[in-house]
């Protein structure tokens, strides 16, 4: 397939050098089944980085394309770039902190010919530090926007090695049909960074396209290499575009409701931190969970100014969606994210095949 189907690779990058190479050497490493060389347009678009990035592109990896900005555009606004210039029937989306399986793009691009209507697929992507731990395996989401990989922390014991419809991929290591794209239109660059892939991806289910989550489809990430866990910045762009992503997909019946899940979550949170687990353990003692607040109203605060334009983005999402607003609300219920599962508190025991 790879001789008639092209593959377009954009890689994102901000001053991150030495994990750019890394990840740019498993590129020019894809073969297919019988070992041949995998031929890829690979794009790399740089967000103004200090750190000679460029200048390493340009030098050591002279058959990719290479963008280079001025200013840090984010992860949206950077990767729309490289989908306008892309040529490929296909386009992967590749962090820079990750690396990838040789076999990564045969076993992506393998989705695509099951249906054409799979617009997604899914990698198996695991952590740096333990490939036998599970980073995510498509995604998951609570009712109030917040969305999560599936499987995230678990041990790898087998029970992720079926290939199966999942909600959308990770923005790690994920992969769209061009033609899906050009339909309903990138990422959403008022997003900036975080939760962009899902606002695509439940986007994408909306207007009738599938996700197939591929088991071998294998990456290897350094999570949070960006901002770090512990970033007050970082909560606030999750927080904003929590509210966004609801506030532009959800169906009015889940909106309404959106402050009460969000209790409920911050509630579950604050239990689980005192024994050590889920996002607020990076933010110890008083201070730290004063910072987290100041962190979650700035966010709030920003989503609501822009609410306006969002529910103008909201209006014209109906031109090409397909589920109803019961349909919508039942593919977000049935791919719902419990809140140990969000708090990274599934023991051993619960994660056996």
């Amino acid at each position: 397939m790879h001789t008639t189907v092209t593959v377009t690779v954009l890689v994102v990058n901000w001053n991150r050098r030495e994990m750019l190479r890394e990840c740019l050497q498993t590129l020019e490493m894809q073969v297919d089944e019988a070992g041949r060389r995998w031929p890829l347009e690979v794009i790399v678009v740089d967000n103004g980085s200090s750190d000679g990035s460029a200048a390493m592109v340009r030098s050591e990896f002279p058959g990719m394309v290479l963008l280079e900005n001025k200013e840090n555009l984010g992860f949206c606004g950077a990767n729309n770039q490289g989908i306008r210039r892309a040529s490929g029937d296909l386009v992967a989306l590749l962090n820079n902190d990750a690396a990838a399986d040789p076999h990564w793009i045969q076993q992506l691009q393998a989705a695509f010919q099951v249906s054409p209507e799979v617009g997604m697929a899914a990698s198996k992507i695991v952590t740096w530090d333990d490939p036998g731990r599970i980073d995510k395996v498509g995604h998951l989401i609570f009712p109030d926007g917040q969305n999560r990989g599936r499987g995230t922390g678990e041990r790898d014991r087998g029970q992720y090695e079926k290939v199966e419809e999942v909600l959308w991929p990770d923005g790690c290591a994920a992969m769209y049909r061009k033609a899906m794209l050009d339909q309903i239109g990138g990422l959403d660059e008022d997003l900036f960074a975080y939760g962009d892939d899902a606002e695509l991806g439940l986007r994408a289910r909306i207007a009738g396209w599938r996700c197939l989550y591929m088991p071998r489809a294998i990456v290897r990430h350094r999570r949070s290499a960006t901002m770090g866990q512990g970033s007050p910045a970082r909560v606030t762009l999750i927080e904003r575009n929590r509210i966004l992503l609801a506030v532009k997909l959800f169906p009015w019946s889940l909106l309404l409701l959106n402050p009460f899940y969000f209790a409920v979550r911050m509630a579950a949170g604050l239990f689980a931190a005192t024994a050590g687990d889920g996002d607020l353990a990076a933010f110890p003692g008083v201070t730290g969970k004063l910072r987290v607040a100041g962190a979650l109203l700035r966010g709030q605060w920003q989503a609501i100014k822009l609410t306006p334009r969002t529910l103008r983005k909201r209006a014209g999402i109906e031109k090409f969606a397909v589920l109803t607003a019961a349909q919508r609300r039942r593919l977000i219920l049935d791919n719902r994210l419990s809140l140990a599962a969000l708090f990274g508190i599934v023991r051993e025991t619960e994660m056996a095949p």
